[in-house]
């Protein structure tokens, strides 16, 4: 006779090992078809009852009927419903018309082919069918509202439409959204298939640390892009200067980096943890867009000043790229060692256009200083030569 020597502590330790596994596993979705039968009314079981002697013809009725179904469904849907949303003058409605058709019609297809199934009384392999069934359903969905999603975005963000959501703020919800749909989605095919994802997700914890410390510069990028795109400090299209060094306009922003479009057409990519910790200069930010130049001239003591403030404002006048309103402005700022130092004002909309204009009015003022004997002084240097006479010796 042999003694049970065996523990409380090691009993207990079994139980809770027992409940664990009981917990991860779950009850794959071909076990819990409902009956055929259980849906017909009284007068169609014994019809039933004669098709079931039969299980292949049974089948291929039941796929057949919801096939019909299917596209009586997705007929209703683009005739009836379609005609309603056509109504509206938006067009967000239509476009989510589009994307539903596909689910809706996979859902019946593919439910009556797990059900056709069920029918045909497989001898093997009817279980990974249904499944197979089953996830498709589910993948056709989660499609159709990634789809979705990008265009209630996109409705909302419109400026004619809502302002319930700003532009700027758009990729930071068009990821969200799309993130946790593909969480959800992944965790029903798991259900699917009989797998419990919760006992995955309590192990991967301890994997998560791990990678956090061997990815944490991608890391830092991907926080430091949701904290841009938030906050906001630009948006595409505006022209920043980082002080870093680089300059050029926004044209792209990403979760991992901003890419920025240079004067010379060179693509520069900086990880958003970079430009997180930089002081950045937007100037296209502000109250208005427009950028205000400063062009600096110095003209010679004895010059007319009067003149000289109407030949500068002239200038910035006739330019066709400097901005009338607010209207450009002309200051004598100090009296320099050799001239007096005026500073031309003015706005242009484009900040990129910068270089170019200034150069341009530099021109027109040289030429037109020219024209009127305004002289632009420069730094001379006078050198006298002193002879001394010889001295005869003694």
């Amino acid at each position: 006779m042999t003694a049970n020597t065996s523990t409380p502590e090691a009993t207990a330790e079994v139980a809770s090992e027992t409940v664990a596994e009981a917990q991860s596993r779950v009850e794959p979705i071909s076990a819990q078809l409902p009956n055929i039968a259980d849906w017909l009314p009284e007068s169609v079981l014994p019809t039933w009852q004669l098709i079931e002697q039969y299980p292949a013809f049974g089948a291929i009725i039941v796929a057949v009927l919801f096939y019909i179904l299917a596209l009586a469904f997705r007929s209703l849907l683009v005739n009836v419903v379609g005609k309603i949303t056509g109504l509206t003058s938006a067009t967000f409605d239509d476009d989510i018309l589009l994307h539903l058709r596909k689910p809706i019609f996979s859902t019946i297809f593919y439910f009556g082919l797990t059900l056709a199934v069920q029918v045909a009384q497989l001898s093997t392999g009817s279980e990974v069918l249904i499944n197979i069934f089953a996830s498709v359903i589910v993948a056709s969905w989660m499609g159709a509202t990634l789809r979705i999603s990008s265009v209630l975005l996109d409705a909302l963000s419109a400026q004619d439409r809502f302002t319930l959501i700003e532009l700027r703020t758009v990729p930071l919800f068009d990821l969200t959204s799309k993130l946790l749909i593909i969480m959800l989605g992944s965790y029903v095919l798991l259900m699917i298939w009989g797998v419990n994802p919760i006992g995955w997700l309590a192990s991967a914890g301890i994997a998560g640390i791990a990678v956090g410390f061997a990815a944490k510069d991608t890391l830092a990028n991907l926080f430091s892009g949701f904290f841009i795109v938030a906050d906001a400090p630009y948006k595409i299209g505006d022209y920043i200067n980082l002080d870093s060094g680089e300059r050029g306009q926004v044209c792209a922003i990403g979760l991992r980096s901003t890419r920025l479009t240079t004067r010379d057409d060179v693509e520069i990519t900086i990880p958003n943890g970079v430009i997180a910790n930089a002081k950045i200069i937007n100037e296209s930010g502000g109250p208005t867009p427009k950028l205000r130049i400063r062009i600096v001239v110095g003209v010679a003591y004895g010059s007319d000043v009067d003149l000289v403030h109407e030949l500068l404002t002239k200038v910035a006048i006739d330019h066709p790229d400097v901005c009338s309103s607010p209207p450009p402005s002309v200051r004598l700022r100090a009296f320099g060692a050799s001239s007096l130092d005026y500073n031309l004002m003015c706005r242009i909309d484009h900040p990129q256009d910068r270089g170019k204009i200034t150069h341009e009015v530099n021109v027109a003022i040289y030429k037109l200083f020219a024209e009127h004997n305004v002289e632009i002084p420069y730094a001379k240097q006078d050198v006298y030569i002193k002879e001394f006479p010889q001295q005869q010796n003694s």
